[in-house]
């Protein structure tokens, strides 16, 4: 079946037309293979609108494992999935699990899945897949999958309904679980209390700190440092660790991405002048100084594993002595659950730059989407010094906090 303009809103038209989720719908809709939870969230958004379009019912999504983080953390260890079927059940219908009659399609799945990694997943290309084979295979087989599903929809001139469904999905039906929000909740606290700091950290630290925050500002600012391993390699930029550090990185590249990174055919001044290298520990210390932060300024650091460990962010910890992440102020105990699980670890971070006096992400990763729901909060404190802030479109609700 060919892809044309008129099937795409023949089907926006039925879609439209069914404002609940009452209809029968057996018919099965499973996106596959999101690669962390925040790529998650999005492309979920994206799902639950083609599931609408399809009149299908929604298989919980499958996160697969990163190639870089090697977090196996499933939908339900992230996000509260009871809740999320609640939420949307007046618009579609969603299943937990593949009903054993499907079974016997999981060797399809997975060999679509394992050959399919280089599928174009451009708006057009996305949108034939949806309008087109998918439908077909839906009317043929009861089921039918995308792998990797992509969130290219967030792109597309959608109909507002599709952009409120979208909107409800991000900001009322995925709620991480309870154990995610309550280390939250016990982070956030000892952020604001400003006697934690001082129980904490030895004189040295101490005296440096002003009176103002003596008396305890209860502010804090968090800082999403993303310069780990995976981006320093990709950003095939020089941060000057000499030529065994270019050779470390090139392999790192060769191994992950088989040498396939635009980045790699420039060199170090052609990248910097494009403003392609992301800022290291020392020039976000550097900007965060002249944008008036000083060492009174209460720091949270939302990182997963910094690039050159502990040696690398000594000259920003020595500019903000006052700086915290989640091993520094939860127990061992508290960390439990979120140990060795990038995926959980990134998503407390995330949580507690929702509730932040300022956010600053020092790149233009995922984490940065914060900002979208930081506003549509009603929180506009942020800062992102790599000024793209267009990176994924956001819907018009964000904007009416």
């Amino acid at each position: 079946m060919e892809f044309s303009k008129t099937q795409a809103l023949t089907s926006f038209k039925k879609s439209l037309l069914r404002q609940t989720a009452s209809e029968e719908q057996s018919d099965l809709w499973m996106p596959l293979a999101f690669q962390g939870w925040k790529p998650c969230t999005e492309s979920v958004a994206a799902s639950i609108v083609v599931a609408k379009i399809l009149n299908a019912t929604l298989v919980i999504p499958y996160l697969d494992v990163n190639r870089v983080w090697q977090d196996s953390s499933t939908f339900k260890d992230i996000f509260d999935m009871d809740h999320f079927i609640n939420a949307l059940k007046d618009y579609i219908s969603i299943v937990k699990e593949l009903p054993d009659e499907f079974s016997w399609s999981t060797r399809v799945l997975c060999n679509c899945h394992s050959t399919n990694q280089n599928q174009d997943s451009t708006s057009s290309c996305f949108c034939k897949l949806v309008f087109g084979e998918c439908i077909t295979v839906l009317q043929s087989y009861g089921i039918a999958a995308i792998a990797p599903f992509s969130h290219r929809l967030t792109f597309d001139n959608l109909p507002k309904y599709f952009q409120h469904l979208r909107c409800k999905v991000n900001f009322q039906a995925l709620v991480f679980v309870p154990h995610i929000r309550h280390l939250r909740d016990v982070l956030v606290n000892r952020l604001r209390d400003s006697s934690t700091k001082a129980t904490m950290v030895g004189g040295n630290y101490l005296k440096k700190v002003t009176e103002k925050y003596k008396q305890g500002s209860g502010k804090f600012v968090v800082l999403h440092l993303r310069f780990d391993k995976d981006m320093a390699a990709h950003s095939a930029c020089d941060f000057g660790g000499g030529k065994a550090e270019k050779l470390a990185l090139a392999k790192y590249r060769q191994v992950i991405w088989q040498g396939r990174v635009l980045n790699s055919q420039f060199t170090d001044e052609e990248l910097r002048s494009q403003g392609r290298c992301p800022l290291t520990p020392e020039e976000i210390g550097l900007l965060l100084a002249a944008l008036g932060f000083d060492n009174s300024t209460r720091l949270y650091l939302a990182s997963h594993k910094v690039y050159g460990g502990e040696v690398r962010i000594s000259t920003l910890r020595s500019l903000f002595p006052l700086m915290d992440d989640s091993k520094s102020l939860a127990s061992s105990d508290e960390r439990a659950f979120i140990k060795g699980k990038a995926s959980l670890l990134a998503a407390v971070d995330y949580y507690i730059s929702m509730h932040s006096d300022v956010f600053i992400s020092s790149s233009p990763g995922n984490m940065h989407n914060a900002m979208g729901t930081r506003t549509g909060k009603g929180k506009s404190n942020f800062a992102n010094p790599i000024n793209q802030y267009n990176t994924y479109p956001a819907p018009d609700c964000m904007y009416q906090g």
